[in-house]
């Protein structure tokens, strides 16, 4: 169940009487002190694993170990962490410092300004709940219940209980084996593909978009070795029109628009909208749609696709603090105009923070 909290993350930490110290660095070090500065909240030093602490500074302090934090603030510390992991050996490090103190890990999302604060979710608590109301089944619920928990308080037992297999979920509910035709919307180096045809061998083609310059020619050379299906691939950024974008020159998963055209490195690219992309299309059993905070644009843009082909669609829905609940409305009104039934999934993979959160529009067409 979703908790009644009565504060979030943000306006505890402007109450703790410990000093705060800043577990990580980076990109979401920088939006976390972003937030923090309009809270007043202060962060004393920070700290990195034992296999990053190299002597560099960071905002003008020395980068600590954590045992130096420990021998500086004897009296004790409240922890905060702001770096993205999946890897085991990580997790395990955080849980043993979650152990020993106080820990948090705000939500900050990738995309947009919006932050999933208490008054947030009073503000769009209607919907969040006639979200929720939408899945299918127990887990998506739990799962659903555990992150808004999490977003809200930033504890990491919230986030580890959002865990689930989505393996088992993909060869029992999504059926694979009945897709012949596909699409990945962000397909990044073709790490999804993969993934993809690793549980099925029906698939006959694949159409793929991914508009980084540098990961598209990745993605290219993956497609030439490919002898499973046949894939048309396009150097396309996903959008709610076909127009022109700039776009992030990251070269890695980080890559997206760059509405404000503050990036250090952008480009000009081509952007369709998928119902162009997906025109002369007689079949479509699947989309993935992970376009990094363009989600809503894209699937808003896919209604002719889904009235007429019904496909199933798997959608990235952490890039930004409403995607949890704004794009399962949005993908339960385009598929009530499919003459096909639609049952609607949550899963996410482990890992912290609160990304890898995957909506599912399963159509029963087949």
């Amino acid at each position: 169940m979703i908790e009644n909290f009565s504060q979030d993350v943000y306006t505890y930490l402007q109450g703790v009487s410990l000093p705060i110290v800043m577990y990580g660095m980076g990109k979401g070090a920088d939006k976390i002190l972003s937030v923090f500065e309009r809270y007043g909240i202060v962060v004393s030093d920070f700290f990195a694993s034992d296999g990053f602490v190299r002597g560099h500074l960071f905002h003008g302090k020395r980068v600590l170990s954590y045992s130096e934090v420990c021998e500086r603030y004897r009296d004790g510390f409240t922890v905060v962490m702001s770096f993205a992991s999946s890897r085991e050996d990580v997790l395990e490090n955080v849980c043993k410092i979650k152990g020993e103190r106080e820990f948090f890990l705000p939500d900050v999302p990738v995309a947009g300004d919006d932050i999933f604060t208490l008054e947030f979710f009073n503000s769009h608590k209607k919907e969040i709940l006639a979200a929720r109301a939408l899945f299918d089944d127990e887990e998506s619920k739990r799962i659903f219940d555990n992150v808004i928990n999490y977003k809200l308080s930033g504890n990491l037992d919230y986030l580890f209980a959002a865990e689930s297999n989505e393996e088992l979920f993909i060869k029992e509910i999504l059926h694979p084996e009945r897709f012949r035709v596909c699409a990945d919307l962000g397909a990044y180096n073709g790490d999804s593909i993969r993934h993809l045809l690793s549980f099925t061998d029906s698939v006959e083609r694949i159409i793929a978009a991914e508009p980084d310059e540098k990961t598209f020619k990745k993605l290219c050379l993956y497609i030439e070795g490919e002898n499973r299906c046949k894939i048309d691939a396009y150097p396309f950024a996903m959008y709610d029109r076909d127009t022109v974008l700039l776009f992030e020159k990251a070269g890695n998963r980080g890559s997206a628009a760059d509405f404000l055209g503050s990036a250090k490195k952008s480009v000009e690219v081509t952007a369709r909208c998928p119902d162009t992309l997906f025109a002369g299309e007689e079949r479509l059993d699947y989309i993935k749609y992970d376009v990094e905070g363009c989600e809503y644009e894209a699937l808003s843009a896919s209604a002719e696709t889904i009235k007429r082909l019904s496909p199933s669609m798997l959608i990235s829905a952490y890039h930004k603090s409403e995607d949890i609940f704004a794009l399962p409305l949005l993908a339960e009104g385009l598929c009530s105009a499919s003459p096909f039934e639609y049952k609607f999934y949550l899963r996410r993979l482990r890992g912290v923070p609160a990304f890898d959160i995957n909506l599912y529009a399963v159509s029963l067409k087949d």
